[in-house]
């Protein structure tokens, strides 16, 4: 008896009017074609935007405040594509050389060189401090670009002064360049909900590659027409730079860094310990100070980041240790702070911990200069009780516990 050739499967499925025919090949790959699309014209590009800008799966697949993120990141790149040609048209001019537009745009590549790289290698050494702050060194990065473009553009004014103004345009642009690239990858994870962060960096930086080129093209006919006299540069760049940097200051505002720092850890304490309440990434994101982070009475004032002999006296270490025999951090009030010292190996877990036990010590002690051992261990048992409630909740808001990102690399060890 003949077996029947087994019928490949295939299905139909329809969605805001557009039907697609959906078969499993011999293979085991499943083929997907378009039937019929009736979208008008427009939801058809809009569509096409979306998938080649925006990660798969949007907005399911990324965190909340993506899209403002990106919508102002368009702005930035646009502003600040259009500013690098009229400084490199600048630059140019205070050299002595008259150049069309798209020589400035051609030029400027060649310009990148000198004194940027001086700048990438200090920048470098505050990796830490990035990995900590990545919205504030983010922000600082565009405005150190925005300085450095700025002598550009100015140099026409002092020729004879050509190499300093463009040795120190460059040294600033390239500080900001490190910056820039070392922030990204934090602030790419913050809205990876899927773990889908090469998806979204991809679709990133396409879209900021777009963005540019629309930049470029309006620095093009600016240099062409008003910006074509150093008075309109004069009016139209600063423009274009608080634009860029209200652009920016505007993403991270919008971005939901979900990794623990001295910050972000002083307030969700500060939230949990006057309303019971645990704030997620996206509930502090607006709240956070992106210039100068200050600390917050409520969370117990703590500073971090000193080493073991600045904080504590060898007289003062034994007692501590019996008070927090098997911790991974010590606590000593120093004036009208209380620093915390972490151990070598100590996550972010223990970071919150210490950081209790100082808040509610805080409530206490007030007013006294040093914490005794009596407070210390009130403290310490307050902290035991609301723990394991406050950790829990906290890895249900999306916080990663499993490192504290202090920004110093200040830590001690017995």
């Amino acid at each position: 008896m003949e077996k029947n050739e087994e019928t490949p499967l295939f299905w139909f499925e329809t969605s805001n009017s557009v039907c697609s025919r959906h078969q499993f090949q011999p293979d085991g790959q499943l083929s997907v074609i378009l039937v019929d699309d009736s979208r008008p014209l427009y939801q058809k590009v809009a569509g096409s935007f979306m998938n080649k800008f925006f990660p798969s799966g949007y907005p399911y697949s990324v965190n909340e405040g993506y899209l403002r993120y990106t919508q102002f990141r368009a702005v930035q790149h646009v502003t600040s594509a259009a500013m690098s040609v009229l400084s490199t048209q600048s630059l140019l001019i205070a050299a002595g050389l008259r150049p069309t537009p798209a020589q400035a745009t051609a030029v400027s590549w060649i310009l990148k060189d000198g004194m940027q790289h001086v700048g990438k290698i200090i920048c470098s050494n505050w990796g830490a401090r990035m990995d900590s702050e990545p919205k504030r060194w983010r922000l600082l990065a565009d405005v150190l670009y925005d300085l450095g473009m700025g002598l550009e553009v100015l140099s026409p004014l002092c020729p004879h002064l050509f190499l300093e103004m463009a040795g120190l345009g460059n040294f600033a642009k390239g500080m900001a360049v490190v910056a820039a690239r070392a922030t990204r990858l934090p602030i790419y994870s913050s809205f990876a909900k899927e773990g889908n962060l090469s998806d979204l960096f991809a679709k990133g930086e396409a879209f900021s590659t777009l963005c540019n080129v629309v930049g470029i093209g309006i620095g093009i006919r600016l240099a062409s027409t008003i910006c074509a006299s150093m008075q309109g540069k004069l009016v139209i760049c600063p423009l274009l730079s608080a634009i860029h940097i209200y652009s920016v200051s505007e993403e991270m505002k919008a971005t939901p860094i979900n990794t623990l720092n001295p910050q972000r850890t002083a307030m969700i304490v500060t939230d949990f310990l006057k309303a019971g309440i645990v704030s997620s990434p996206a509930d502090l994101r607006y709240k956070e100070n992106l210039l100068f982070p200050v600390r917050l009475e409520d969370a117990g004032n703590v500073r971090v980041g000193k080493s073991l002999h600045e904080v504590i006296k060898p007289s003062k270490l034994v007692e501590l240790k019996q008070v927090f025999p098997k911790e991974k951090f010590l606590l000593n009030r120093g004036g009208k702070c209380i620093d915390m010292v972490l151990k070598q190996d100590a996550s972010g877990e223990d970071a919150l911990r210490g950081w209790l036990v100082a808040a509610f010590a805080a409530q206490t002690e007030s007013s006294s200069h040093e914490l005794s051992a009596s407070v210390l261990q009130d403290a310490y048992d307050k902290m035991n009780g609301v723990f394991p409630v406050f950790l829990k909740e906290l890895q249900r808001k999306g916080w990663h516990t499993d490192r504290f990102l202090d920004g110093t690399g200040s830590r001690f060890a017995f």
